[in-house]
């Protein structure tokens, strides 16, 4: 089936309480542990799309060492993010900017690990994006991407919402189907990297509905 785009960012303040609401924690949990295996422990990272900053939260409870810009197009997303992170008392290793990930205002080769989670299904040409991301990193620097992949039909997709919570509102439920229609598959993503200049990144499927592309950082 065919991409259906979606709004790049999501700024409507009823959307980001819908979506900081919706039960992530295990798809956030199993992000989190495998990042901070990727880059050592006075890392620099940057998150791109942090959302309401949940991921960031998470990683710097395991990792206090870690310095994470976590950045946002979205007012409302990042509204929510800072009463999360002051909530988690992680204002001191957490910074929260609002900035483009496709025009990134940070010098080249800076970060340890680039981070981002369920982004690139919000971009209509991720290709800018991945590029940034090669410049900011540092030459042996880390990258961990991950997001929905497209699945071949609405008839699946109508069953991914219907498995993926119950309790999920019509709203969150709708919010969910657009991601997926607005996704990317893996060949389109493995495609995208390969034209990026990222090297040595392996990409693949890491659920019934995720693709991750990984690189560990050899700092």
């Amino acid at each position: 089936m065919e991409r259906i785009l979606e709004p790049e960012v999501m700024d409507d303040r009823e959307e980001a309480i819908e979506y900081d609401a919706m039960d992530f924690t295990e798809v956030n949990t199993n992000f989190a542990k495998e990042a901070v295996q990727l880059a050592g422990i006075n890392a620099r990272v940057l998150d791109v799309g942090t959302g309401t900053a949940r991921i960031p939260i998470m990683i710097s409870q395991l990792r206090p060492q870690w310095q994470i810009i976590a950045i946002d197009l979205a007012d409302s997303m990042l509204e929510i993010g800072q009463k999360n992170i002051l909530s988690a008392n992680c204002q001191e290793k957490i910074k929260l900017e609002k900035v483009d990930g496709k025009n990134l205002p940070y010098q080249s080769e800076q970060f340890d690990l680039v981070i981002s989670n369920s982004l690139i299904h919000h971009l209509e040409n991720p290709l800018p994006f991945l590029r940034e991301i090669k410049r900011v990193l540092k030459p042996n620097g880390g990258i961990f991407l991950r997001d929905l992949f497209r699945p071949d039909s609405e008839e699946i997709i109508k069953g991914m919402v219907r498995e993926i919570d119950p309790n999920f509102s019509p709203r969150q439920a709708q919010l969910f189907q657009d991601s997926l229609r607005a996704a990317f598959t893996l060949a389109e993503i493995a495609d995208l990297i390969q034209q990026s200049g990222l090297e040595n990144v392996k990409i693949y499927q890491s659920s019934n509905r995720h693709w991750t592309a990984i690189k560990t950082s050899k700092s």
